[in-house]
This record gives structure tokens, sequence and C-alpha cells, in this order.
């Protein structure tokens, strides 16, 4: 039994092992090490170069000590526009989250917490009897479903609560047992 757990064991942990990998963090690889790095070092480079010229050039309009490395008007009202719009939609996205928060929360705890609806055992039981109660009353499952047109008798059909009628009865059945 325990060599059994074993075998089962080291087959996880291959499998765990063999679902990705990388060349770059491998043994070897050098041209391809130093291709993705130069990469990604140009890829910062891209990001933080822009970024650090905005704010230079923002930050030395309201103060003379910053080089100005541009200075248009119309640079600095678009920046302050562009500001704008991304506070507004930070504050946007901040409330449609906290609202969706607040609502999960409460709908969680009204429907998530409650006790279950149904019991699954109980409610296998309930399509046996149900199974059992259809083939007395139209014929097996067999016939039911491979008859091409069946005609209803006057006295199989059904009343208004029968089939709940039918799940009370076992219910109580349940509980005496």
């Amino acid at each position: 039994m325990t060599e059994k757990n074993d075998t089962q064991q080291q087959t996880i942990t291959q499998v765990k092992q063999q679902l990705y990998t990388d060349d770059y963090f491998e043994k070897g690889h050098w041209g391809l090490k130093l291709r993705q790095t130069l990469v990604a070092i140009f890829g910062w480079i891209c990001v933080t170069v822009p970024v650090v010229v905005t704010v230079c050039s923002f930050w030395a309009a309201y103060n003379p000590k910053i080089p100005h490395l541009w200075s248009y008007s119309e640079g600095i009202f678009e920046i302050k526009f562009i500001g704008i719009l991304l506070l507004f939609a930070f504050v946007m996205v901040s409330l449609f989250a906290v609202g969706m928060t607040i609502i999960q929360n409460r709908k969680r705890e009204r429907v998530v917490e409650q006790w279950p609806t149904f019991n699954p055992i109980n409610q296998k039981k309930r399509e046996t009897e149900l199974e059992k109660f259809m083939d007395e009353r139209f014929g097996d499952e067999e016939f039911r479903h491979n008859v091409r047109t069946y005609q209803v008798k006057p006295e199989q059909n059904l009343d208004t609560d029968q089939i709940h009628d039918l799940y009370r009865k076992h219910d109580l059945n349940d509980l005496d047992e």
C-alpha cells in the first residue's frame, strides 16, 4: 500500500515539475539571456524616460530651480486635463468597486450563508421515488422515451399537488425511519 502511495507521490511530483519551462532560467542559453535582458532594459528605458521628462517639465512650470526640458503652456494644460480625467476615472472605478463589494457581501449573507436549499441525498431519493411513480402510472422509462405518441387516459392525469404530496409523503416516511 505504501509503495503505491510513494509511486503516486513521485508521479504527482514529476507532473508538477513539468508544468512549465523557461530557457532563460536554465543553464546555458547565454545568447537568449543577453537578448532578453537588453530588450527588458530598453523597454524600461522607453517607459521611464517619457515619465521623467513629463514630470520634470510639469514641475519646472512651478519651480524655476528645475531644468526646463520643454515649457509649452498647452502641454501643461493637457497634463492638468489628463490628471483631472484620471482622477475622475479613479473615483468612478472606486465607487463601482465599493458598491459591488457591498452588494456581493449582502448577497452572500442572504443566500450563501443560509442553510442549503436542498439536500442532495434527499433529492436523489425523491428522484427515485418519482421514477417509481412514473413507472407505475405511465410505464417503464424505456417505453416512455421510445414511444412516438401516447394517449393519456383520464385516470392517469395528475392532480395539481400530486407530485408535491408524493414528496411530502416520502419525506415523512424518512422521518419515521
